[in-house]
């Protein structure tokens, strides 16, 4: 008689886990709602070069406080995603660690947008032509919170690059590792045009939007 030993398997997918509903949407839009927030803006504010000047300093003149409230949302509704996807990775490999960095990377949008950019290549209307050179003290701070935030997305993204892998999502798992490049590539070539870091912070929070819908929508049920 012929004996059949059980074999370990690795799932394809994420094993279900209920998720907020609500949390789980707030993740979603977070990074669309931010872009959208900023290309309008962008194209209807007198004096703003997408190729001269950053999605940031929209915050200062007369209709700043529209872009306050807008990272004051993303930052909000990042860490609601955040804690959905740790609903959602409980136990799995990443379920620490990825929500921990996308809750930093939603505080750093809640700093951004209480310390304000500096003015500078002409915007708002009256600001120096020449780009920001010397930063104020709530300009570094402004800074520094983009900086820490967008490095704190990268990891999470590598972190769940992991889970991905262990559940042999192989196609996701490249993109998590991907995504970082080309923040981190966006942002190194922030120097020759500003638009090319707008493009690298939006690749970060669209990839963020895509993977939150995957792991807290795709293969997850979820209640009220």
């Amino acid at each position: 008689m012929s004996q059949t030993l059980d074999r370990p398997t690795v799932l394809d997918a994420p094993p279900a886990r209920p998720v907020p509903r609500l949390l789980s949407a707030a993740g979603i839009v977070a990074g669309p709602l931010f872009l959208a927030a900023g290309l309008v803006q962008g194209l209807t504010r007198d004096g703003f070069d997408f190729t001269r000047n950053a999605l940031s300093q929209l915050s200062l003149g007369d209709l700043g406080w529209i872009q306050v409230t807008a990272f004051l949302l993303t930052g909000l509704f990042v860490i609601g995603g955040a804690r959905a996807i740790r609903q959602a990775l409980r136990d799995t490999p990443g379920g620490t660690w990825a929500p921990r960095l996308l809750g930093a990377f939603g505080a750093s949008f809640l700093i951004a947008g209480v310390f304000r950019a500096d003015p500078g290549a002409g915007f708002p209307t009256g600001a120096p032509e020449d780009r920001v050179t010397s930063l104020s003290a709530h300009g570094t701070v402004h800074m520094m919170a983009g900086t820490v935030g967008y490095l704190a997305l990268c990891a999470a993204f590598l972190v769940l690059a992991r889970h991905f892998a262990a559940h042999r999502q192989r196609g996701w798992a490249l993109a998590a590792r991907l995504v970082p490049v080309g923040v981190l590539a966006g942002f190194a070539a922030s120097a020759t045009t500003v638009a090319a870091f707008t493009a690298g912070a939006g690749l970060g929070l669209i990839g963020l939007s895509a993977v939150t819908a995957r792991l807290t929508v795709a293969t997850s049920p979820v209640r009220r």
